[in-house]
This record gives C-alpha cells, structure tokens and sequence, in this order.
C-alpha cells in the first residue's frame, strides 16, 4: 500500500498511549504509521454513565465508521469497548499480548489493602454496572458514586475526595500504562471482582478485504491472549449482553495448572444474587467455552438477572 498506515485511536491518554504502542511495534517490523485522533460519542457524552446512553459502541462506533469510510486503515480499540458483533466488512485482525486484566482499587486515604478494609459506608466511584454489582454483592454498605472521566481525571476525583469519594475501581493496567501504578491502594484478585471481557487487551480492527493490512498486523497477534479473549467474548456473545451488562469473565490456570479455564459471572444489580461458572478452554476452539459457561450460568438464572 502507498503511504503510512493510518491507525484510528481516541484521544484520551490511555487510548493515545495504546495507540503510539502499537506504531511502535509496527515500526519494529518496517511498517510506516500515522495517528488519526477520533472523537467518539462516549468521550463527548460525559455528564452521565454510559449504562444510561441508548445503543452500543460509545467508545467504538465513530472509529469504525471511518475505518469502513476509509479514512483510516486500522481501528485500535480496548477490546472490552468492542461489540462482540462487528459491522459487515469489518473484523479482527489482531489481538496483542495481554495486560494483566485484574481489577485495582484507588483510594483516598492510604493503608487500605483492599475491599474488606473500606470503612462502612465508604463512598466507591464507577460507572461500570458489572463493577457496581459486584460491590453491593461484596459490600451492600458502601454507596456507589457514578465516576466519568479519563483515567487521570478518575484517580485525581479520588485523591483529592471530590463528591466525597473514598475509593474507585479501574483496571489496573490502564493506570500502569500511564505511570500511575504507585496510585494502586490494592489489586484485586479476579475472583473476587472479576474483569470485564476482554480487558486489557487491545483490539485491532481491519476491513475484513484487506490483506494488506492483515498482513502487516500479523507480528502483532498473541496467540494465548487471542485465544483467552476469544472465550471471554464468546461467554458475552451467548449471554446477548453488550459491554455495559453486568458480565464478568476471566481466563485463569486451570487446578492442574495445565493449560487454561474460563471463568464466567453475572451478579444482579442490587447485589442480591451473583452466579460464577467454569470450564476448560480447548486451545483449538476457545470460543466453546464461553459457550459452555453461558449455558451453565443461564441455568443458574442469568437471563433473569440480566433483564430478559
């Protein structure tokens, strides 16, 4: 192809962050590039929590438009932002090795080692309705606090107690990518509060017609992490939940420590109830499991916790 390759990215620094991450290791490989900063509708929509926005894909759609209008060539995403179902004529090119997915808690006072440690009725901000569920489920005595903003805006809110706030919950890769790990009070361990599907990992997006691209892309693909996103995905597919429900899901070693196991939940979003299942991925079709924990959750309830 003529030209740089054009990479798509919102402008939010994590978002820029993840972006010059991946000009940079297609630079390794010879491959010219070129950021093309996109505004979505979740970043200009702040004034309320996205479970509130009516549609899909707030942090992906604009993206993806100019990616099937050509403006860009490839759409670099957080995968947990990604709809499980792509437009017609767009698909995955590649998923790059995997953050650490765990979930980190950011607190205003110092010397809080996790959950169990906030103080009764400890104001917590997120906007995540699988991150709010999870919590009353822990903790029905703390006051959840919708929290929007970049991922420095969130951690500042926090450390200064703005609307009072005593703590938050954000991925703790995001604040490691942008040098704000020594702001982690307490990593959670995914059990407890399990991930969103697919989080941190990265999502890079292709006109499905484009070999050109796909190509340049492939030195970027994890074959492990491709593989644990898929079944992550997959459990959030068979489930209808898009990437505001109350889903969890979380790749972890299996009991024999040999190979891999999924880990699935939906927790209802007063607390009430919260339901987790399991099965072992097979590395030639990751995605039936996702599959197979959807099925076992559902008979468990999950459609009813979910609204349908």
């Amino acid at each position: 192809m003529s030209g740089p390759l054009k990479l798509g990215t919102r402008g939010s620094k994590l978002a820029l962050w993840q972006a010059q991450w991946v000009q940079a290791e297609l630079m390794r490989y010879g491959v010219a590039t070129e950021l093309v900063i996109i505004t979505t509708r979740g970043d200009a929509e702040v004034d309320r929590p996205l479970h509130q926005l009516e549609g899909k894909g707030f942090f992906t759609k604009e993206i993806e438009d100019a990616l099937r209008d050509r403006r860009i060539d490839v759409a670099v995403h957080s995968l947990k932002d990604l709809p499980t179902h792509l437009p017609d004529g767009l698909a995955l090119g590649a998923v790059p090795e995997r953050g650490d997915p765990a979930e980190a808690l950011v607190t205003r006072a110092d010397g809080v080692t996790g959950i169990p440690a906030l103080a009764r009725g400890a104001k917590v901000g997120t906007s995540s309705l699988r991150r709010v569920a999870q919590l009353r489920y822990l903790r029905p005595d703390l006051e959840i606090v919708a929290l929007r903003g970049n991922v420095p805006t969130r951690v500042q809110k926090v450390r200064e107690g703005r609307d009072g706030l005593d703590a938050a919950l954000l991925a703790g890769v995001g604040l490691e990518r942008l040098g704000l790990a020594d702001r982690i009070a307490a990593r959670l361990d995914p059990l407890e509060v399990m991930p969103a599907p697919g989080q941190g990992a990265l999502g890079l997006e292709l006109r499905a017609d484009n070999r050109t691209v796909r190509a340049a892309l492939a030195p970027l693909e994890h074959a492990a992490s491709a593989g644990a996103v898929a079944a992550e995905r997959s459990l959030l597919a068979a489930l209808g939940g898009g990437c505001q429900a109350p889903v969890a899901a979380f790749v972890g070693a299996r009991d024999s420590g040999l190979g891999a196991r999924l880990f699935g939940r939906v927790t209802a979003l007063d607390g009430s109830v919260q339901i987790t299942a399991s099965a072992d991925i097979d590395e030639s079709d990751p995605a039936a499991a996702g599959v197979a924990v959807a099925g076992l959750l559902q008979a468990q309830g999950a459609s009813r916790l979910l609204g349908r």
